[in-house]
């Protein structure tokens, strides 16, 4: 299979000027006719190769003249056009066949709507093109369709003209002033639901707001609105970017491969990240649904008005939107949640990734197929690059450095470079040694030694930076480090932002104090792990007034506490004491509800040299038992005071309330006892929101003295025909801690809501059964080989869900030999399939 390398990069050929599209949709088929006015940019190109694939080719004219046979060229992913002139139109016709496009790339059906989704390269499925990022064209589209069965037409930018003169069928048409690469371009087709706002830019231009939906969903759009609105306010205060055109459009749809796609003017969103009401959603989904609506949104600056030059640029884009978007979501709720939940993200995804085979830069070098790199490095440690340089610039000149950006390179295709080029050039800071973040991978460790003598204290650093997959040795990193000295009475003597550069970096520090704590990478600054074997972790816990550090002493201590009862079973005292403190913390009960989780598997299992999950299980079981028997009083006052089951406002104290009583009711039900089985009952029964009806099901799902079938039978008769609820239901049990999961899993799909062309039904089961660590990884390899049997199944359906799956298969190298032996025959397995996609082929050679 073919590698595609960034040090191959060429410029285009050719440029596109112009693109005049035109839809003619029916129900067996779809005819596109492309007119395209072109340029040559290199004289010496003699050729025009246009990407195309999968496509029935019906007609072909060059400046009105029809081509014959011998003036071009069908290759297997090509259309070429020999002998060119410098200027030119090509008019192409061809067919193409949405409704068995099971790929969900290109234009394709979910249910009854036409939709698209072009990135990275699904353009080429539509009609040949310069299907690249670095060609930009000005799009024209018209959409004819039936009349009764397809009433609303969209596509980028403004609406020009409807037409009414086609009998049973009308057609719109659609004019994007803002020249864009293919990437970009949407269409829907459809009969749906929708709802209206608007919004007045800050030059006082109207701007239309719709949310289309299936029929009867529409109630389900106003806090997609809301927060599409706050994001619209949010940009022009914090970045000063205006929207540019007269309207803007979100389809939410049930068959999408991504969260959603940010299409000029036309966003086209997984139903999951648009539909909610308090009845049928989380309160996670109402925070979910805000945070992608805004990212999309920013797109139209950080990836639309200015986009990435090839796709090895990716995080360009995407690694600064993901950062716009967490401070969006932080300056709307609370920030030290947020971070919270972001590095949290980090470190379930990306911590494990980057211990992986399949590693990479944030900036790859190479790949096969681009799907695979739209990965949690890319995305969540790319925002954690840009969050360190806004660290290294500060609030103000961070704003100046980005004006500079959007006023350089407003229109254009370009680098990672061009975008650090903007910031040092604003800052004065050379960021050359930065630049490593962009083009090393794994992730980098810091030793720390403390010293004290004659009222000095002295700290020195240590980088240990892992090699590249193959062995190379790489450089120690350039970043910001937030640090602070607190005295034995938790009085803060000294804090500042370090920069460390060198492999070894020593600091002095004038404390006549002997008794010095030191709280490290505060708010979590830099993306390292950081090796202290000295931290006081009982001490922060309860002094270190930065909130994210409270939270990671808590955490790093459970760890700790764990990993002793992995070895000799016995629990720390110290950590369940510490425990019983945070209970009694009077801070915001969201904040409160994070300082009281356990780690989580994944983060347990990346602390371990070699991995056994049974031990790892067993030893946070029994952690949450000694924790829930000793504190049992405190946790249930917790969950009495905090428990309102009529409530489902979704402001900070009632979300907090809820997240708070959820935790400690989870963790009581380890206990078992009657009195927490008809708490959780009546949670379940008497609760008004999906909160707390879905985190009721899912304990009572995991304790083994009750039988939930009950209440399983109960929330499916209920929910059975909304498919976003649905998700939540075979989640629950594909997680479940029940012995025969795997058998349960198997049976639901053959449910009647179970759908294995719909992505969010296939994530929520199958998905969902590989994140059961227990039984994923049990010892019969029956996990194992369910999951590559349904890899190989769905590879032939969409290859981009499969080689997704196919990542639960990342930590092979780090299993026992027994579980490695088992894992690898499944693996060499799916390898050896006939006609295996090349997204799957790839992620799983890399494994092995």
């Amino acid at each position: 299979m073919k590698t595609i390398y960034l040090k191959d990069y060429k410029k285009p050929e050719f440029e596109c000027e112009s693109c005049e599209l035109i839809f003619e949709l029916f129900e067996e088929y779809v005819l596109v006719t492309n007119t395209m006015r072109l340029h040559k940019k290199d004289e010496d190109a003699e050729e025009l190769r246009l990407d195309a694939l999968e496509l029935e080719l019906l007609e072909l004219y060059m400046d009105d003249k029809k081509l014959s046979e011998g003036s071009f060229l069908v290759e297997e992913e090509k259309l070429v056009i020999l002998n060119t002139s410098d200027s030119f139109t090509l008019k192409i016709k061809n067919k193409i066949y949405p409704q068995n496009n099971s790929e969900l790339e290109g234009l394709y059906k979910s249910g009854s709507i036409f939709c698209t989704q072009n990135e990275p390269e699904g353009f080429r499925k539509i009609t040949p093109y310069l299907d690249r990022p670095d060609v930009m064209s000005v799009f024209t589209t018209t959409i004819i369709a039936d009349k009764e069965k397809y009433p609303i037409l969209l596509s980028n930018g403004n609406k020009m003209q409807c037409h009414d003169m086609f009998n049973t069928r009308h057609g719109v048409t659609w004019h994007d002033p803002h020249p864009k690469p293919s990437y970009l371009f949407a269409l829907v087709a459809g009969d749906l639901d929708f709802i209206s706002d608007e919004f007045i830019t800050a030059s006082d231009d109207r701007v239309e707001l719709n949310i289309y939906c299936d029929k009867g969903n529409a109630h389900k759009c106003h806090h997609a609105m809301k927060s599409l609105k706050e994001a619209f306010a949010w940009d022009e205060e914090k970045y000063g970017r205006e929207y540019d055109l007269e309207l803007y459009n979100i389809v939410a749809v049930d068959s999408f491969n991504m969260g959603a796609m940010e299409n000029k003017g036309l966003n086209i969103f997984n139903s999951a990240y648009v539909l909610a009401d308090e009845t049928t959603a989380t309160d996670a989904n109402f925070m979910g649904i805000q945070s992608v609506i805004a990212h999309e949104y920013f797109h139209n600056w950080t990836g639309n008005r200015i986009t990435c030059r090839d796709w090895f640029q990716l995080t360009l884009k995407e690694g600064l939107t993901v950062f716009r978007d967490q401070c969006f979501s932080g300056d709307l709720n609370s920030k030290e949640v947020q971070r919270i939940d972001d590095v949290k993200a980090l470190r379930e995804r990306q911590f494990v990734e980057d211990a992986s085979p399949t590693r990479h830069p944030i900036q790859p070098k190479s790949y096969i197929s681009m799907n695979n790199f739209y990965t949690a490095t890319v995305y969540e440690k790319g925002a954690e690059v840009i969050r360190m340089i806004h660290t290294l610039l500060g609030e103000e000149v961070y704003r100046k450095a980005t004006d500079l950006y959007f006023d350089t390179f407003d229109g254009m295709a370009v680098t990672t470079d061009d975008f650090l080029w903007a910031m040092s050039e604003a800052s004065g800071l050379d960021l050359e040694q930065f630049k490593l973040w962009y083009h090393q991978s794994g992730t980098p460790k810091l030793k720390v030694k403390e010293d004290f003598k004659d009222g000095i204290y002295s700290l020195t650093l240590t980088q240990i930076v892992p090699d590249a997959l193959d062995g190379t040795k790489q450089k120690p990193y350039y970043y910001p480090l937030k640090i602070a000295l607190i005295d034995e009475n938790g009085v803060e003597l000294h804090s500042e932002i370090l920069t460390i550069s060198k492999e070894v970096e020593k600091f002095s520090f004038n404390i006549y104090v002997s008794n010095v704590h030191l709280s490290i990478n505060r708010d979590f600054s830099a993306p390292i792990i950081v090796e202290n074997p000295n931290t006081n972790y009982p001490f922060l816990m309860k002094y270190d007034n930065n909130s994210f550090n409270r939270y990671e002493s808590a955490q790093q201590f459970a760890l700790q506490t764990i990993q002793q009862m992995m070895r000799d079973k016995k629990v720390d005292a110290g950590y369940v004491d510490s425990y019983g403190y945070i209970l009694d913390l009077d801070v915001e009960l969201s904040y409160k509800a994070l300082l009281l989780e356990l780690p989580s598997i994944s983060n347990i299992m990346q602390q371990e040299d070699i991995i056994d999950f049974e031990k790892i299980c067993d030893a946070k079981d029994a952690l949450k038992k000694e924790l829930a028997s000793t504190h049992k009083d405190k946790l249930l006052k917790l969950y009495k005071e905090n428990h309102i089951p009529t409530s489902k406002e979704l402001d900070a104290l009632s979300v907090g309330k809820r997240a708070i009583k959820n935790v400690v009711l989870n963790l009581l039900s380890v206990l078992e006892t009657n009195d927490i089985v008809d708490i959780v009952q009546m949670q379940y029964r008497d609760s008004v929101t999906m909160t707390d009806r879905a985190a009721a099901l899912s304990i009572l799902e995991n304790m083994s003295c009750v039988d939930a079938q009950d209440e399983l039978s109960d929330f499916y008769d209920r929910y059975k025909d909304d498919t976003l609820v649905m998700n939540k239901y075979f989640a629950i049990i594909a997680s479940s801690d029940r012995a025969g999961v795997l058998d349960r899993v198997k049976m639901l799909e053959d449910d009647e809501v179970y759908d294995e062309m719909v992505p969010n039904l296939v994530r929520s089961l199958v998905g969902s059964f590989s994140r059961n660590y227990r039984y994923f990884h049990a010892k019969d390899g029956s996990g194992y080989k369910y999951l590559a049997q349904k890899i190989i199944e769905i590879d032939k359906i969409n290859a981009q869900m499969a080689s997704s799956l196919a990542g639960a298969f990342k930590i092979y190298k780090k299993l026992d030999e027994h579980n490695k032996k088992l894992m690898k025959k499944e693996l060499e397995c799916v390898e050896s399939t006939h006609s295996l996609s090349k997204n799957t082929y790839e992620i799983v050679h890399k494994i092995l």
